[in-house]
């Protein structure tokens, strides 16, 4: 039991996905504090405020603590925004060109598709079944 265990644990996907998320969490760290110390703060000189929180806030009926906060839906879409962004320039785009130097290395043109070997398999099994009748 603790052998299948161990094998599990020592499989190339678990411990992918272990340094992955451990990666992620510190980039996320690193994109926040990218966010809020540098790219908010530039805002906030153009708008007046640090964040849209109180920007475009309306409170609905005569309970003050009923408002429709528009600003703040805003400020967590612009920081998404900025993520996606920081994500795609610093991950996606580094692994699309290391990806491409490999596939240029190994003469793999672009849109050249391998066929999946399952489908190559059962290819050959339908021709020989074809055969047979």
């Amino acid at each position: 039991m603790i052998k299948g265990f161990r094998d599990f644990i020592l499989k190339g996907n678990v411990v992918d996905l272990a340094v992955a998320v451990v990666i992620g969490a510190a980039f996320g760290t690193v994109v926040t504090t990218l966010v809020n110390n540098i790219i908010m703060p530039l805002i906030a000189g153009i708008v007046g405020k640090p964040s849209f929180n109180d920007v475009w806030a309306f409170q609905i009926g005569s309970d003050p603590a009923n408002k429709l906060l528009l600003g703040a839906f805003i400020t967590v879409l612009l920081n998404f925004v900025i993520i996606a962004a920081a994500i795609y320039f610093m991950v996606v785009v580094p692994m699309n060109h290391v990806i491409a130097r490999r596939n240029a290395k190994l003469g793999i043109k672009a849109g050249e598709e391998t066929p999946d070997p399952q489908i190559v398999l059962l290819t050959e099994i339908r021709d020989a079944l074809k055969s047979r009748s």
